[in-house]
């Protein structure tokens, strides 16, 4: 049976409700499996021809153990995914002689978060109802994550969710997602400041332990691992409908968090044939910086047109660093400490190369992004969203074995940055149907200082 453990190393072992449940690890980590599961070839090829939630059952299950019975598994990833607005659930769609798009944003709020927090809302929602307990869902989000949270989490009557966003840092469309649910378990807060601000916050309204304890918060982030796993999947999804095993494939990843390329990396060691996994940064470009030198340094937060990705800090960068240095918590605990008092920290000379044996990583900043929007639509009539761009022009810059397929992870519908794809191609995207009025709308949202005390202060006395 897997377990548990914290990247820092002291927090108790858990079973896999308990870390969904607790979110954070009480010493600050974030919380991996004790093991990672293996498919041998013959496993992976048997897969092939399953459909989406079938191959979720597979791919998932060895993680969650007798956590939650089959059958019942069964349901929820079913239920997670009914909502989808194409049958696949993920289409590949091809760009060019042995590219393509994965296509993941056909979910309700247009992005990749979804296939995660759809899962993880009705997950967190079976753990509440076998305990009859109620818990306090707290999210930092830089566009994508608070929508997806708040669709998955609304109306459930055994939990609260707060988002913190950037305010004025967000696209409208992404904001609106947000703002205009009028759910009562729901709260919107927009922060003055940047995501790192908002993520900061978040993680020190976990560390205090009697305000954790006392409001029974868990996170939603991709600090959750449920989030995690249910990502692991469309991975293996793409690799099988391109050949997978019998064929390698590699992947470009538009990324900001760590969180959705590391989904690629679990895929990995689970035995899919990946052979390149490409990180593809903006203008915050701290990913690509750490693979080009060795050294993980915060910068100051750029905005750019692809605001998801306008992050200095990668959460999820610690699950790797656990691995890169062999579960070593107290090593953990020293770079990110180092990283507190310097705003920066060098890799081992083993670390960075094991880094380097399994990455690459680029940037593209907005003028790159533009033209890759303008040229790609100009060549195939598709339109992309800027953080896809991002990954196009970027895994185009890496992808020198045309033999082996790329994939680029399309991670939002083009009309959440309608001005972006506008700009560079004269072209409004236009909206699905459900989300048509979404400007008309009426918002529900607070303003707050970039203060901990200030947002410990609305949660408490939220209702």
């Amino acid at each position: 049976m897997i377990k548990y453990i914290s990247t820092r190393g002291s927090a108790p072992t858990l079973s896999f409700e308990e870390a969904v449940l607790a979110g954070l690890a009480s010493d600050g980590g974030l919380y991996v499996p004790d093991s990672i599961p293996q498919f041998a070839p013959h496993e992976i090829a048997a897969m092939s021809g399953l459909s989406y939630t079938e191959l979720a059952l597979k791919v998932m299950q060895p993680f969650i153990g007798n956590a939650i019975p089959e059958a019942d598994l069964t349901k929820l990833i079913e239920e997670s995914y009914s909502g989808f607005r194409h049958e696949a659930i993920a289409p590949l769609k091809q760009l060019s002689h042995n590219e393509y798009l994965l296509e993941l944003f056909h979910g309700p709020t247009l992005a990749f978060k979804d296939f995660a927090l759809q899962f993880l809302g009705r997950t967190l929602e079976y753990f509440l109802k076998k305990k009859n307990e109620t818990l306090t869902v707290v999210g930092a989000t830089s566009g994508d994550t608070g929508s997806a949270a708040i669709a998955g989490c609304r109306g459930r009557k055994n939990m609260k969710i707060f988002i913190l966003h950037p305010k004025g840092r967000v696209s409208d469309v992404q904001r609106r997602q947000m703002t205009t649910v009028t759910d009562k378990n729901v709260f919107n807060l927009a922060v003055g400041g940047t995501f790192d601000d908002c993520q900061n916050i978040v993680k020190s309204l976990f560390a205090d332990e009697a305000f954790r304890k006392t409001q029974h918060l868990t996170a939603v982030n991709s600090i959750n691992w449920a989030r995690i796993l249910a990502q692991v999947v469309y991975y293996f999804y793409a690799a099988l409908a391109l050949g997978a095993p019998a064929r390698s494939v590699s992947f470009a990843v538009p990324t900001g968090n760590f969180g959705d390329i590391y989904a690629g990396y679990i895929a990995k060691r689970m035995g899919l044939p990946i052979e390149k996994l490409i990180i593809a940064t903006n203008s915050n470009d701290i990913l690509a910086r750490c693979l080009s030198t060795g050294a993980y340094g915060m910068g100051n937060v750029v905005q750019t047109s692809s605001p998801s990705m306008d992050i200095q800090v990668s959460s999820n960068f610690e699950r790797l660093l656990f691995d890169l240095y062999d579960h070593d918590g107290k090593a953990v605990v020293a770079l990110m400490s180092e990283l507190g008092r310097k705003s920066k920290f060098w890799l081992s000379a083993g670390a960075y190369q094991r880094l380097k044996n399994e990455f690459a990583a680029g940037s593209a900043n907005n003028h790159v992004t533009e033209k890759t929007i303008a040229s790609v639509y100009k060549q195939t009539g598709e339109l992309l969203d800027p953080h896809t761009a991002v990954g196009v022009a970027v895994g185009r810059k890496f992808h020198s074995d045309k033999s082996t397929p790329l994939v680029i992870l399309a991670t939002a519908h083009p009309a959440k940055f309608p001005a972006a794809v506008k700009k560079a191609t004269g072209i409004m995207p236009t909206l699905p149907a459900h989300l048509k009025d979404i400007m008309k709308r009426k918002e529900k949202y607070a303003a707050i200082k970039n203060d901990v005390a200030a947002v410990k202060k609305f949660i408490e006395k939220a209702k």
